[in-house]
């Protein structure tokens, strides 16, 4: 394969590179004047991304070596990945406009189209090299991204924790990935998988291992899967909620994806010993996220421990290790995208008579009275999110359940199912006080943005049974891009 014919294949992270940096230094001549023409142009650049997956980005193969992967399963991770950091952006400037002392600058949407560099390396990396760069370069803009609001204290103090947690997770993620250079000789993930494959002698399978424990709980923190969540709640409510938006998202599908190609591609002989972390991890995400959000008051901190919950049902697809088990995967995270997008986008339209943003549960009481729209968008959001059919989460759940049992680890399944009812709880319980409960005294609703509500609305109508129809064709992709994998 020519030079040429290997950079075609890199085309959307050349896109989105080369637009970061056009912009970036528009944003330095027309400084805070830039921002809007800046958020636009970002957009564009998105989507121009987007367009550049087909073809070779697409199916080109490896190239470079064998560091980068262009298949269909990067692609459709890459697909979900532009649309929900596009929705991140688009949201930004009205929140930022009722912020006293913090508006949005143009460096915001520089940030998030940086990070989608990083998060496209992940998903494409055939190299454990290429890992550790692509991961860093999404982390490094995260970091900022959280502290993005400076003369908001809790903001910085989501920024700092999220470095410092980071940072811990990234050394342990680089230790992990040096065992396994040191054990196997190669950073290709081809060539470990052989390694792994082979008979090496007692002590370097056990280098090995230890590599690989290492490896996954570095990529579990990006996950935000337990025992490596501990970042996610204080970050989640101290962040802009916009880039709190843009976290709940975009890096999860990263994170993810980068898991399952670490899972299958590098270690997938190794299944057996892998199968026993993320069946641990998924069932103690399960659980924590729904107990520990049964206490929560702040819808932001809610909405984190939910993700937390909704990582260990996507793991369980992945402890299948099959191709359906990853096909699964992909599709709970389709789902899940519109689900918090939604949700997210029903957080930015809570703001009083003084613009003020409303967090906190009680503030949501009597919503169902003052914006009846708004409360059903977010009701099946919530129904959605507990996997009550005929809504799309309960397919989603559903899904990622059979993988498991088709795998032949019905006890998995048994126990998440179970262990999705607690979760259902907070859900429902936020339904309870929408309804239910007497308005919040003293709250006045802004009005709601027409283009936020929109996207709303879009999301709202995905995820009810007018969006059945679009499940064969989703399940079709998602059975394709799995099956690259293998």
């Amino acid at each position: 394969m020519s030079y040429a014919s290997q950079l075609a294949t890199t085309l959307p992270e050349l896109v989105l590179a080369v637009g970061a940096i056009v912009l970036m230094l528009v944003a330095a001549w027309g400084k805070q004047r830039s921002t809007r023409a800046v958020s636009i142009a970002s957009i564009f650049v998105l989507v121009g991304a987007g367009i550049a997956l087909i073809g070779p980005a697409s199916a080109g193969g490896t190239a470079f070596g064998g560091m980068y992967r262009a298949d269909a399963f990067a692609a459709y991770a890459k697909v979900l990945i532009y649309a929900a950091s596009a929705v991140a952006i688009m949201v930004a400037p009205r929140f930022f406009a009722h912020t006293a002392g913090d508006n949005l600058k143009p460096e915001y949407p520089i940030l998030i189209l940086l990070s989608c560099v990083g998060m496209g390396m992940m998903v494409s990396a055939g190299d454990m090299l290429l890992l550790y760069v692509g991961l860093e370069l999404q982390s490094l803009a995260a970091y900022v991204l959280a502290s993005f609001m400076r003369r908001d204290t809790r903001s910085a103090e989501a920024g700092l924790k999220y470095f410092v947690l980071g940072a811990l997770a990234s050394g342990i993620l680089l230790y992990g990935i040096s065992l396994v250079y040191g054990f196997s000789g190669t950073t290709l993930f081809v060539d470990i998988a052989q390694a792994y494959a082979g008979n090496l002698g007692d002590d370097r399978s056990l280098g090995l291992l230890f590599g690989l424990v290492f490896v996954f709980a570095g990529i579990a923190f990006k996950m935000s899967a337990v025992p490596f969540h501990m970042w996610t709640p204080d970050v989640y409510e101290g962040a802009p909620t916009p880039v709190t938006t843009f976290f709940a998202s975009a890096p999860k599908v990263a994170a993810l994806g980068l898991g399952m190609r670490v899972a299958i591609e590098a270690m997938g002989p190794a299944t057996a010993d892998w199968r026993q972390i993320v069946i641990f991890a998924a069932l103690a995400s399960i659980v924590l996220g729904a107990v520990a959000a049964i206490g929560q008051t702040n819808i932001k901190r809610l909405l984190a421990y939910s993700s937390i919950n909704n990582v260990g049902f996507a793991l369980v697809g992945l402890a299948a290790g099959t191709p359906q088990g990853v096909a699964s995967v992909l599709f709970y995270l389709a789902i899940y995208i519109v689900m918090t997008l939604g949700s997210f986008l029903v957080v930015l339209q809570m703001r009083d008579a003084g613009g003020q943003p409303i967090e906190s549960i009680a503030g949501f009481a009597g919503l169902s009275r003052a914006k009846p729209g708004l409360a059903a968008a977010l009701a099946i959001m919530m129904f959605s999110l507990a996997g009550i059919p005929p809504l799309l989460g309960f397919n989603a759940k559903l899904a990622v359940f059979d993988a498991a049992v088709q795998a032949d680890l019905f006890v998995l399944a048994v126990v998440a199912v179970v262990g999705s009812v607690p979760g259902a709880y907070y859900y429902l319980r936020l339904v309870k006080t929408m309804y239910f409960d007497p308005p919040a005294e003293g709250v006045v609703l802004a009005r709601t943005d027409r283009f936020e509500g929109g996207l709303l609305t879009a999301s709202a109508l995905f995820i009810s049974p007018l969006g059945w129809f679009l499940l064969a064709p989703l399940g079709a992709w998602t059975l394709t891009a799995a099956r690259s994998l293998f």
